[in-house]
């Protein structure tokens, strides 16, 4: 496949959505009740589903409730563990996140990202506990995520990530949609 100039992302900017907590799997990031939909259409409406409401159904207090118009998500360790289904990158994709940053997450997720065209930036504890205060202080926050230089950027300050790759290559040639 070529390259096409509209397929290449290299860069993701907007306001971020800090989800705490290590090894968030896949099935809290789409409950398996909603996997028997035919296509990907409604699969926004189901992230985080049950995490995000109380036992009535009202929402609750989840970061995807309060911040509603984030498009970068910031996650610990271990983001996307547990079962290998693409609903999960598909579900926050089409709740409106275009890039992840963590401190690790799960190798088929983040190659499921990667079809998406959904960078997944990692860096060490401190510095995504860094960026998710910045994200709670001040949720209109700017973030960017670079894949080329392999930094994010947080209002006025730049922190290194990493990226790996293969997925840096395919995001910057456009080449990542399989």
């Amino acid at each position: 496949m070529s390259a096409t100039k509209d397929k290449v992302v290299s860069q993701v900017q907007g306001p971020g959505v800090p989800v705490r907590g290590n090894d968030i799997d896949t099935d809290q990031i789409v409950p398996a009740r909603f996997l028997k939909e035919v296509t990907f259409d409604n699969m926004g409406e189901y992230a985080f589903y049950d995490v995000r409401r109380d036992d009535d159904g009202s929402l609750n207090n989840h970061p995807f409730n309060r911040y509603p118009n984030a498009n970068i998500l910031v996650v610990n360790e271990n983001f996307g563990c547990g079962s290998s289904r693409e609903h999960a990158p598909q579900a926050l994709m089409r709740w409106g996140i275009d890039g992840l940053i963590g401190e690790s997450f799960a190798e088929i997720f983040a190659g499921n990202c990667q079809a998406l065209g959904l960078p997944t930036a990692t860096a060490d504890h401190n510095t995504v506990e860094w960026i998710m205060e910045q994200v709670t202080a001040d949720p209109a926050l700017e973030l960017t995520i670079d894949v080329e230089t392999e930094t994010v950027t947080v209002g006025d300050e730049t922190v290194d990530v990493t990226i790996s790759d293969a997925q840096r290559e395919a995001l910057l040639q456009g080449i990542w949609d399989t």
